[in-house]
């Protein structure tokens, strides 16, 4: 198959995006601030913040394989609720710095190892698009996704790098169940009920 390097794998979609490219025969360079809790064949964990692009490019050097990086997938994200009212700016730079600078640093850290037929997934989502009561940072974060998988599949179209993102809607997370509004965003949906990481 390949290498695929994962970001926010040790949780929810990361977790399960991870178990899903394992099952299908890939190696994997997981990415995550909190322990992997998995241990399998091709399964290489790294410790690290999305943010920090320096501490990025080192342990890419060293664990990067010498066939190169087939896969980037960024789902590394943080969704603390957030209105006019109570924001900060600490909460601002968290978000904005998982959220999108986290997306810039991996996708630019794993550039060198890319080859042209690789491909990178954005995780934004539906939230990007439609308004979610309070979370008024992490929508503008999501949207600001969207336009990055724009500009960089404009970017890197010429070096054969597919660039393609998703929207996911509510999704059964640890992080989505601690805002408390998961079971009153299922009356919404025609299914009754949110979305599971493993969909």
């Amino acid at each position: 198959m390949g290498t695929a390097v994962i970001t926010g794998a040790s949780s929810g979609m990361g977790l399960s995006t991870t178990e899903l490219f394992l099952s299908k025969g890939w190696d994997v360079i997981g990415i995550d601030v909190a322990p992997i809790p998995l241990t399998a064949p091709g399964l290489a964990p790294l410790k690290a913040s999305v943010a920090d692009r320096g501490v990025l490019d080192d342990l890419l050097a060293k664990a990067a394989p010498k066939e190169g990086i087939d896969a980037v997938v960024n789902v590394a994200g943080i969704y603390p609720p957030t209105t006019l009212e109570n924001y900060t700016e600490e909460t601002y730079r968290r978000i904005f710095d998982v959220n999108v600078l986290g997306v810039v640093n991996v996708t630019a850290a794993c550039l060198p190892y890319m080859r042209s037929g690789a491909s990178v997934l954005n995780f934004a989502s539906v939230d990007a698009f439609t308004v979610s009561p309070g979370q008024l940072l992490y929508g503008a974060s999501k949207a600001a996704v969207v336009m990055l998988t724009k500009e960089m599949a404009l970017e890197l179209a010429p070096k054969g790098i597919r660039v393609n993102g998703i929207a996911p809607g509510w999704v059964d997370t640890p992080g989505n169940a601690a805002t408390g509004r998961m079971e009153a965003a299922a009356k919404s949906i025609p299914l009754g009920r949110v979305a599971q990481p493993s969909e």
